[in-house]
Protein backbone atom coordinates (compact mmCIF):
# COMPACT_ATOMS: atom_id res chain seq x y z
CA UNK A 1 0.00 0.00 0.00
CA UNK A 2 1.07 3.73 -0.42
CA UNK A 3 0.46 6.46 2.10
CA UNK A 4 0.72 10.24 1.32
CA UNK A 5 2.49 12.27 3.97
CA UNK A 6 1.25 16.02 4.03
CA UNK A 7 2.83 18.91 6.14
CA UNK A 8 3.44 22.72 5.84
CA UNK A 9 0.01 24.03 6.55
CA UNK A 10 -0.53 26.70 9.06
CA UNK A 11 -1.99 30.14 10.03
CA UNK A 12 -0.50 32.96 8.03
CA UNK A 13 -1.92 36.98 7.52
CA UNK A 14 -3.47 37.94 4.38
CA UNK A 15 -0.55 38.53 1.58
CA UNK A 16 1.44 36.22 3.45
CA UNK A 17 3.05 32.60 1.99
CA UNK A 18 2.55 28.51 2.49
CA UNK A 19 4.46 26.01 1.39
CA UNK A 20 2.56 22.35 1.47
CA UNK A 21 4.72 18.84 0.98
CA UNK A 22 3.32 15.73 0.36
CA UNK A 23 5.48 12.17 -0.07
CA UNK A 24 4.56 9.35 -1.16
CA UNK A 25 5.82 6.47 0.55
CA UNK A 26 5.54 2.62 0.17
CA UNK A 27 5.81 0.84 -3.29
CA UNK A 28 4.84 2.74 -6.24
CA UNK A 29 5.20 1.35 -9.93
CA UNK A 30 3.66 4.09 -11.91
CA UNK A 31 2.75 7.89 -10.57
CA UNK A 32 0.22 9.35 -13.00
CA UNK A 33 -0.32 12.23 -11.14
CA UNK A 34 0.01 14.25 -8.21
CA UNK A 35 -2.18 17.64 -7.28
CA UNK A 36 -3.84 18.79 -4.32
CA UNK A 37 -7.48 19.63 -3.67
CA UNK A 38 -9.06 22.00 -0.45
CA UNK A 39 -12.04 21.93 1.25
CA UNK A 40 -13.12 25.03 3.29
CA UNK A 41 -16.29 24.51 5.61
CA UNK A 42 -19.63 23.65 4.12
CA UNK A 43 -18.03 23.82 0.98
CA UNK A 44 -17.45 20.86 -1.98
CA UNK A 45 -13.83 19.62 -2.44
CA UNK A 46 -11.95 21.35 -4.94
CA UNK A 47 -8.92 20.98 -7.68
CA UNK A 48 -6.66 23.31 -6.81
CA UNK A 49 -3.78 22.15 -8.74
CA UNK A 50 -2.46 19.13 -10.73
CA UNK A 51 0.99 17.57 -11.98
CA UNK A 52 0.26 14.83 -14.53
CA UNK A 53 3.35 12.70 -15.19
CA UNK A 54 4.53 14.00 -18.73
CA UNK A 55 1.36 16.79 -19.15
CA UNK A 56 0.65 20.21 -18.88
CA UNK A 57 -0.10 21.51 -14.90
CA UNK A 58 -3.38 22.54 -13.71
CA UNK A 59 -4.40 25.55 -11.95
CA UNK A 60 -7.66 26.69 -10.60
CA UNK A 61 -9.04 30.36 -12.18
CA UNK A 62 -9.06 31.38 -8.03
CA UNK A 63 -5.18 30.48 -7.73
CA UNK A 64 -3.76 31.14 -10.92
CA UNK A 65 -0.34 33.68 -10.49
CA UNK A 66 -0.45 32.87 -6.89
CA UNK A 67 0.43 29.21 -6.24
CA UNK A 68 2.74 27.03 -7.82
CA UNK A 69 3.11 23.18 -7.80
CA UNK A 70 6.20 21.29 -8.07
CA UNK A 71 7.66 17.60 -8.15
CA UNK A 72 10.09 15.76 -6.94
CA UNK A 73 9.60 12.22 -9.40
CA UNK A 74 12.24 10.89 -7.51
CA UNK A 75 11.17 11.33 -4.46
CA UNK A 76 7.55 10.86 -5.50
CA UNK A 77 7.17 14.21 -3.47
CA UNK A 78 4.82 16.76 -4.32
CA UNK A 79 4.61 20.45 -3.43
CA UNK A 80 2.59 23.50 -3.32
CA UNK A 81 4.07 27.30 -2.88
CA UNK A 82 1.35 29.14 -1.99
CA UNK A 83 2.17 33.17 -2.14
CA UNK A 84 -0.46 36.18 -2.29
CA UNK A 85 -2.20 34.40 0.30
CA UNK A 86 -6.01 35.67 0.98
CA UNK A 87 -8.84 34.56 3.76
CA UNK A 88 -10.39 33.00 1.13
CA UNK A 89 -7.86 30.16 1.15
CA UNK A 90 -8.61 29.39 4.36
CA UNK A 91 -9.51 25.26 3.41
CA UNK A 92 -8.34 22.05 4.51
CA UNK A 93 -6.01 21.16 1.78
CA UNK A 94 -5.63 17.53 0.73
CA UNK A 95 -2.77 15.95 -1.53
CA UNK A 96 -3.87 13.21 -4.20
CA UNK A 97 -1.63 10.74 -6.04
CA UNK A 98 -3.16 8.92 -9.03
CA UNK A 99 -0.94 5.75 -9.28
CA UNK A 100 -0.10 1.88 -9.52
CA UNK A 101 1.02 0.14 -6.59
CA UNK A 102 1.00 -3.03 -7.93
CA UNK A 103 -2.77 -3.41 -7.89
CA UNK A 104 -3.67 -1.23 -10.62
CA UNK A 105 -3.92 2.47 -10.94
CA UNK A 106 -6.02 4.24 -8.03
CA UNK A 107 -6.46 7.65 -6.04
CA UNK A 108 -4.60 7.64 -2.67
CA UNK A 109 -5.51 10.71 -0.78
CA UNK A 110 -3.45 12.52 2.34
CA UNK A 111 -4.85 13.46 5.73
CA UNK A 112 -5.40 16.64 4.98
CA UNK A 113 -3.73 19.83 6.74
CA UNK A 114 -5.20 22.83 7.93
CA UNK A 115 -4.04 26.26 5.96
CA UNK A 116 -5.67 29.45 7.52
CA UNK A 117 -5.46 32.57 5.98
CA UNK A 118 -6.08 35.71 8.94
CA UNK A 119 -4.79 38.92 10.19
Amino acid sequence: QVQLVESGGGLVQPGGSLRLSCAASGTVVTMYSMGWYRQAPGKQRELVANSPSGGAMYYADSVKGRFTISRDNNENTVYLQMNSLKPEDTAVYYCNAYLNYGSGPRDFWGQGTQVTVSS
